[in-house]
């Protein structure tokens, strides 16, 4: 089986695909890749569907060596990756021959980055996902983040590709720009009405920063205090994907992908699934302001966002190493398909 040494990790490299969707009724988290739209390009401009088991690294890239030929994506935040001393491009295919040794050059923006390579990366799935969910240790690499001296399962061969095919490139257009401070659209609710309306005002008027307490269950963020018309708590509900708690303190909270299932404190304000991959490469120190919109522009945002994710052709399948061979036994004929046993 082919398959990827690690080198260095970085701070924190976790294997990451869509999530396990339908579970969170029995209490499990749906964890997943943070910025869904960078991890999606990944896929399909490295040939994979777009929900195949990836490399999502936090700060740092990780240091790694291909122990075969391989065609890989890097996409997310904007930094410098260098194969074999020579930096490589992002938001493209590229082809890394046997050997080969992948590593970064630090973030200039964003936060996180994603290493998609054909085939997708063969981990045992717990509860229909690879994805590595660390608070429970599942998922991925033993449910912990990579470290040196992994050896990674790749998940399709290349070898006997033809050459090196043109790259497929996303257009400049298309690749999201990671800034300093990101407006981020909310949709009100559901317990709006359980804040003051001057406090609506704040929330939606303020600049809140990312605080050093925020993960990948959650941003706390730190700013004008929102109060609640009277207790912050309510009977414990689900939390949905972007839902915006705050707690009695005042200071808003937005849930994101390993997050818990229920929570019982007040949620002012959900951010628009478009939105949550901006929110994603916010690094501690960065801020956000809140823009309200409706459910209509969410949609429409997310029409958008789905209308560049389908334009992006998949590279071709690899030929297939399968023979078809036309047999004659007793007068009849037969066709029989045959593969090499690895």
């Amino acid at each position: 089986m082919d398959a990827v040494k690690i080198i260095e990790p970085g701070p924190l490299t976790t294997i990451q695909d869509t999530g396990r969707k339908g579970y969170q009724r029995y209490g499990m988290p749906v964890a997943g890749a943070m910025d869904l739209f960078s991890y999606r390009v990944a896929n399909l401009l490295a040939g994979n569907d777009d929900n195949a088991a990836a490399l999502e690294f936090t700060l740092q890239g990780p240091k790694m060596e291909f122990l075969h030929n391989a065609v890989i994506a890097i996409t997310g935040a904007e930094t410098i990756p260098i194969i074999d001393n020579k930096p490589a491009p992002l938001w493209q295919t590229i082809f890394v021959k046997k050997g080969s040794v992948l590593s970064f050059n630090g973030i200039k923006s964003g936060l996180r980055g994603y290493v998609a390579i054909r085939g997708g990366v063969e981990v045992p799935n717990v509860l229909e996902s690879g994805s590595t969910y660390l608070r429970a240790n599942i998922g991925g690499i033993e449910g912990r983040k990579l470290t040196s001296k992994d050896i990674i399962p790749m998940g399709d061969s290349i070898e006997g590709y033809p050459g090196n095919p043109q790259p497929y490139i996303l257009p400049k257009d298309f690749i999201p720009r990671f800034n300093d401070t990101e407006e981020i659209r909310v949709i009100l609710g559901p317990q709006e009405d359980l804040f003051k309306k001057e406090s609506i005002k704040t929330f939606l008027n303020s600049e809140y920063t990312v605080t050093t307490q925020s993960d990948r269950m959650g941003y706390r963020l730190e700013g004008p205090t929102i109060r609640h018309k009277e207790s912050p708590d309510i009977i414990s509900d689900g939390i949905p994907l972007g839902g915006i708690q705050v707690p009695g303190h005042g200071q808003p909270i937005i849930m994101l992908a390993d997050r818990q299932t229920t929570g019982g404190y007040t949620k002012i304000a959900t951010v628009i699934s478009t939105d949550l991959n901006k929110i994603a490469q916010l690094a501690p120190g960065k801020k956000i302001k809140f823009k309200s919109v409706t459910l209509e522009e969410a949609h429409d945002a997310l029409r958008i966002q789905e209308s560049i994710v389908n334009s992006i052709e998949k590279l071709p399948e690899a030929p297939s190493s399968k023979k078809i061979l036309k047999l004659k036994i007793s007068g009849e004929e037969f066709l029989v398909t045959i593969e090499p046993i690895d």
